[in-house]
């Protein structure tokens, strides 16, 4: 065959995936990444598999600890918004807290990223996130993946997930099995929904009260795509430093599920929580995804955080000085309940 009978030659970029953008991506946050990397990391970014090998000189008996997980809908507003950032940090950030509520401290991270079509500025603006949430607790960036799919992701749209591992002493496990009746919970504030109850929030605020991203909202002081944003609160530089100081029986991180559903997975067998729903201010964007959306208190509790997203549990005796060591910069304390 000649000319215009010869049959187009076929590339992957006419299948949609470009191999080039995936190479400048990779080249775009390459310095990003490596400035995560401690001396424990032996591979640079790129390679089949990110390499770590942890000092264990101060434990007798080390236990690794490894959590995934992902940021659910809240992506959907940052697509409407067109910041990508900070739902980077939240995935550092709540797979962190995952991993503190058993005493543990971070050691690496990986993080997986597909999308319909590979865009190398919002590659770099998601793990700009990712980067920012590591360097705050030490954690190596070791590794990824970034898949192109055509057509299996709408247009503009991409999913994030993230796996950390981290390392405890056995003996200093923290799995609530010493919690005992009369112990109190200590709250730690929320920044917001976190990363949890975003499909009831967007169809309360987007769909039926039709608020957009870019309203401002006297109530929340800014508009409500920027309070939707604001990052899941990493508790880690808070909590970790008292676990040498104090008897930590239980820590529960505060996601799907809220106070309750996420607390009572650590109790005993026959304990139960009495949470005082009164000693804490919620914050404005839970009351007015409750006003606007005629949520009932019940479901509004099981859904959200409603100000605590993070819950230690300890005998009634610390709890005044383990207060007094928490209170510092933007994390506050309140005694939220005890357990029956």
């Amino acid at each position: 065959m000649k000319g215009k009978d010869m049959p187009k030659k076929m590339s992957y970029k006419d299948a949609g995936v470009d191999i080039a953008a995936g190479e400048e991506a990779v080249d775009r946050i390459k310095s990003m990444v490596r400035s995560t990397f401690t001396p424990h990391v032996l591979t640079d970014l790129g390679k089949f598999g990110g390499f770590y090998a942890p000092d264990l000189s101060g434990y007798r008996e080390p236990v690794l600890v490894s959590s995934i997980d992902g940021v659910g809908t809240k992506l959907k507003v940052a697509f409407l918004v067109g910041k990508h950032d900070s739902v980077g940090e939240d995935l550092v950030n709540h797979c962190v807290n995952d991993i503190l509520v058993g005493g543990a401290r971070p050691l690496f991270f990986l993080d997986y990223l597909g999308t319909g079509k590979l865009e190398p500025g919002v590659v770099e603006e998601i793990v700009t996130g990712m980067v920012r949430g590591c360097r705050r607790v030490n954690c190596s960036l070791v590794g990824g993946e970034m898949a192109e799919m055509p057509g299996f992701y709408p247009e503009g749209e991409y999913d994030v997930a993230g796996c950390i591992v981290g390392i405890v002493e056995k003996n200093r496990i923290i799995d609530g099995r010493s919690i005992r009746k009369g112990d109190v919970l200590i709250g730690l504030t929320s920044d917001g929904l976190h990363t949890n109850g975003y499909s009831l929030a967007r169809k309360v605020l987007l769909d039926k009260a039709k608020l957009k991203v870019n309203t401002y909202v006297e109530e929340l002081g800014m508009t409500l795509g920027e309070e939707l944003l604001r990052v899941h609160r990493c508790y880690f530089s808070s909590v970790h430093p008292l676990l040498d100081k104090f008897e930590i029986k239980g820590m529960s991180h505060v996601t799907g599920g809220g106070i309750v559903g996420n607390t009572k997975r650590i109790l005993p067998e026959g304990l139960s929580l009495d949470i005082d729903w009164n000693a804490w201010t919620v914050p404005p964007i839970f009351k007015l995804i409750q006003e606007k959306g005629n949520v009932p208190d019940e479901e509004m509790r099981r859904t959200f955080n409603l100000g605590i997203g993070f819950v230690l549990i300890l005998d009634e005796k610390c709890v005044d000085r383990v207060v007094q060591k928490i209170v510092k910069r933007e994390v506050y304390p309140i005694i939220t309940g005890k357990v029956v």
